[in-house]
């Protein structure tokens, strides 16, 4: 279980999370930049927090805190938040920050409904091991990633439509030109699909050294097999192609709706993943 004051940490972070989502989402519906500022460093904040939370659980379990479902969620949150905040630094596309971090939330309020302790004993030599570790990492850096490329395209899908409908106001120029919106969601996409790959890969390798079957027809694989399918389609389309416009942005958050559901969906039909 968790610590007094690691769980006092988790509590505030939850806490201060939601209102600086909260505020952002003010933000969007009534334009108002001093609910921003005070939002964002409220996120900024729960950044330390979710950072000065890792460290204690390190410490309290001596291992990289990233096998449990726990862990995993809160690793999510916590890589959404260092990338919109880093992005949001070099971009200063304004409604980036909420669009990012309802997925980020969404992600920390499920860690509360799942178990908090360490690896069951039984399991500890089977799931404690540098490549799984690896593997689990490069998979959650790539869902990060695809959680931007959501968040790109669904801004060039709203303000596209803002732009049909001419509905002008000055919350339309703060998301940011259209090319520069699809240009973004292109890029993360291209940035996150390696990682997916590779954690694909060697998550294969842990199983055929660790397990004496390959989970060839397991969901997860089938569904992180789909991802990888739908994505390369998309960037096949957007680089190959040269296809641009609302239907590829479509085509984009299709593959985060699948990733998401790979997630969350898959966990009830997957026997290979029994403990993630």
């Amino acid at each position: 279980m968790m610590t007094t004051a690691a769980n006092v940490i988790y509590i505030l972070t939850i806490l201060l999370y939601s209102i600086s989502v909260l505020g952002y989402f003010i933000d969007f519906i009534q334009n108002n930049r001093k609910v921003n500022r005070i939002a964002f460093w409220l996120l900024s904040i729960v950044w330390v927090l979710q950072t000065l939370f890792f460290v204690i659980r390190a410490i309290a379990f001596d291992r990289v805190p990233v096998i449990t479902p726990f862990e995993g969620l809160f690793l999510f949150a916590w890589l959404v938040v260092t990338l919109s905040l880093v992005l949001n630094f070099f971009f200063r596309i304004d409604f980036l920050i909420l669009f990012t971090n309802i997925i980020g939330f969404i992600m920390l309020a499920f860690s509360l409904f799942v178990p908090s302790g360490d690896v069951p004993e039984e399991l500890t030599n089977l799931l404690v091991s540098e490549l799984l570790i690896i593997h689990i990492t490069f998979v959650l850096l790539s869902y990060a990633g695809f959680t931007l490329a959501f968040a790109f395209s669904s801004m060039y899908a709203i303000q596209n439509r803002m732009l049909k409908q001419k509905a002008w106001s000055s919350r339309l120029t703060r998301f940011g030109s259209l090319p520069r919106l699809e240009k973004l969601a292109f890029a993360s996409t291209v940035l996150a699909y390696p990682f997916l790959l590779l954690g694909v890969i060697l998550g294969f390798v842990w199983a055929y050294i660790q397990l004496p079957v390959l989970p060839w027809f397991d969901a997860k694989v089938l569904g992180s097999l789909l991802i990888l399918i739908v994505y390369g389609i998309y960037m096949y389309e957007r680089a190959v192609r040269n296809r641009r416009g609302y239907s590829l942005a479509l085509l984009n958050l299709a593959g985060f709706l699948l990733v998401l559901i790979n997630y969350f969906l898959s966990d009830e039909l997957t026997e290979f993943h029994f403990w993630y």
